[in-house]
Order: structure tokens, then C-alpha cells, then sequence
């Protein structure tokens, strides 16, 4: 049996093969991929760093060999904090720790999550830039004694009124093509918004998170996406640590302390989980009084974390257990006894 490590680029990759025999290194161009599959046998097993194009890899390959690993590159030490990083170094770190099964894996969601989590992330994109292109409006109007507030801007009727305002010449120019850019993003959002909620009605899992009262379709549907198959995660705390929302623990001799949340993963995922607990919690006593407890406890800024942990647990169960509510605010599963 061979252990193969690649070292994946958007143009190339270098494969280092390795058994008992021998140790043999060679580069290849993306379009030479089936050159690189004539090489492959059943018995092969073959690692390869998780990058954009890393799903097209695998798929090419994953009939011709006998396990494809994906690695985890962040966690991977010794190719992402190497002192002195090459390709060939990177290829053949990959092989040896491959054969010693010491790699640090990275799951590969399907491919309906995958494209789901891609629109969602684009979408959150644009409408970061549109918050960005709404502030400026506001900076604009205030330099010119105009008082405004930023969801004024929300609307298509608030965008017109932008133009009408009597402002200088160059500024005038600047709002004509900050609310044109603004429209545009509106209708781009707009459909990727409409693609997402789509989508999402072919998941699993799709019917049992948004029966979660405070999960609507796009929340649920990039949940889904980021969770891909719940029974990936062992447990709660693994998927609360997949989302980045468990905290640092910081030894020291005898003392242990919890620190800030990692803030690993996903922070759209995060971001997400955050919005959608703070609408659930208005509808469930359970969280509510848990968010009141946490804030009275720890404070104020503490308590929304707290709890959208404490909600993502529910999540994690609902999905594991296929439950369904009937009302989620009492805690009443369909069908059950």
C-alpha cells in the first residue's frame, strides 16, 4: 500500500509517493489530473490539504484509491508554521504523517451544503458592502447638516429621498452612484436570498430546524449548511466547538481558565446562530430565563454567547433525534408520547 501526499494548488499540484520501496515526487498541472489517476491503484490511500478547489480533486479521484484524507491545514502545525515551507516539504510531511495516521482531518460536507454555504457567504458579502455603502450616504448627508439614520436607507422610497436632497455638485455625484450600487445589491441579495430558502427545502434536517420557533427558512437553511450531517459530531460540545462558540481554556500549573470564545469555524454560521437565538428566546421561556440567569450571573455581553450555545444544543438534539415541534416554546414534539 502507498501513502500519497499532495500539496494542491490552482494551477498545479506535487504528489509524493510513498511505500516501504521507494519515495517518489512529481508535479502536475490541473489538466493533467488523469495522467495522475493512471498512476493511482485500489490500494492507494491519499491526503490532500483542504483548498477552494479541493472538492473537484477528490471527486476525480476518490473512485480510483481505496481513502482519500482531507487535511486540515490550520491544524496542521507543521505545514502551516513551517520555518522553511516548500512544496516538496509540504508533498512529503503530507505522505509520512499520512502513513503514521497522525493527520488532522477536515470533513467534506455534500455537495448540496457545500453550494449552499458558498451562496450564503457570497450573500453575506454584499451585504456587508451595503451597510458600508449605506454608512457613507450618512456620512455625506451629516457633512452637510442633513440628519439621517441608517435605516432610512432600507427602502426604495428612502433611496429616492437621498436623491432629492440638496447637496454640492461632487457629493451629489457621490449619492447618484452609491444608491444605484445600493440597488443593484438589493436585487443580487435579493436573489441569492430566494436561492438559499430554495435550496434548503431538499436538506435533511430542513423540516425539523425550522420547526424551531425562531429558525426561519434562510437561518435554517445555512445552519443546515454549516452543520452538513449532524451525526459527523459526537457530541454537543463538538459541534458548539465546530462553530467556534466553546471558550479558550488557558493552563497554568494548577490553575485553569476559561478564556474568550476560539471563534473557529464558520463566523457566518456564528453570526446566524446568534440572530436566530435572539428571536427564539422571546418565544421560549427555557432560553429566556436561562439568557436572564447568565446575565445576571456574568453580566451583560456574556449572556448571548451563553445562550446560543444552549440553543445550539437544541439544535444538535432536534436534528440527532429527528424531533419535530409542534410548539417549540413548551417543548412539544410531534407525535410524541
Amino acid at each position: 500500500m502507498r501513502n500519497i501526499g499532495v500539496d494542491l494548488h490552482k494551477n498545479s499540484f506535487l504528489v509524493c509517493f510513498i511505500n516501504k520501496e521507494e519515495k517518489k515526487k512529481q508535479r502536475y498541472k490541473i489538466e493533467e489530473i488523469e495522467q495522475f489517476k493512471k498512476e493511482l491503484r485500489k490500494t492507494d490511500k491519499v491526503a490532500v490539504e483542504s483548498t477552494t478547489n479541493t472538492r473537484y480533486f477528490v471527486e476525480q479521484i476518490k473512485e480510483r484509491v481505496k481513502e482519500v484524507v482531507i487535511v486540515n491545514p490550520t491544524q496542521f502545525r507543521l505545514i502551516s508554521q513551517s520555518v522553511k515551507k516548500t512544496d516538496e516539504e509540504d508533498a512529503e510531511r503530507i505522505a509520512v504523517y499520512l502513513s503514521k495516521k497522525m493527520l488532522p482531518e477536515v470533513r467534506m460536507k455534500e455537495k448540496p451544503n457545500s453550494q449552499i454555504n458558498s451562496i450564503a457567504n457570497t450573500r453575506d458579502k454584499l451585504v456587508k458592502l451595503r451597510t458600508v455603502l449605506k454608512n457613507k450616504i450618512h456620512n455625506i448627508l451629516s457633512s452637510h447638516g442633513i440628519l439621517s439614520k441608517k435605516e432610512d436607507f432600507a427602502s426604495e422610497k428612502g433611496l429616492s429621498r437621498v436623491l432629492n436632497y440638496q447637496v454640492e455638485g461632487a457629493a451629489k455625484v457621490e449619492l447618484e452612484v452609491i444608491v444605484e450600487q445600493i440597488r443593484h445589491l438589493n436585487e443580487g441579495i435579493k436573489k441569492l436570498e430566494d436561492e438559499i430558502t430554495d435550496r434548503g427545502e431538499n436538506l435533511k434536517g430542513y423540516e425539523n430546524i425550522t420547526s424551531i420557533k425562531g429558525i426561519g427558512k434562510k437561518g435554517g437553511t445555512i445552519l443546515l449548511s454549516i452543520i452538513g450531517d449532524v451525526n459527523d459530531f459526537e457530541s454537543e460540545k463538538k459541534l458548539a466547538s465546530y462553530f467556534g462558540i466553546v471558550p479558550r481554556v488557558n493552563n497554568s500549573n494548577e490553575k485553569v481558565r476559561m478564556g474568550k470564545i476560539t471563534k473557529q469555524g464558520s463566523a457566518l454560521g456564528r453570526t446566524t446562530l446568534v440572530q436566530c437565538t435572539l428571536i427564539a428566546k422571546k418565544y421560549s421561556p427555557f432560553l429566556n430565563n436561562f439568557y436572564e440567569k447568565i446575565k445576571q450571573k456574568k453580566g451583560s455581553g456574556k449572556e448571548i454567547i451563553a445562550t446560543a450555545r444552549k440553543f445550539l444544543g437544541i439544535i444538535y438534539q432536534t436534528l440527532k433525534n429527528n424531533w419535530i415541534f409542534e410548539d417549540f416554546p413548551n417543548f412539544i414534539i410531534k407525535n410524541s408520547a
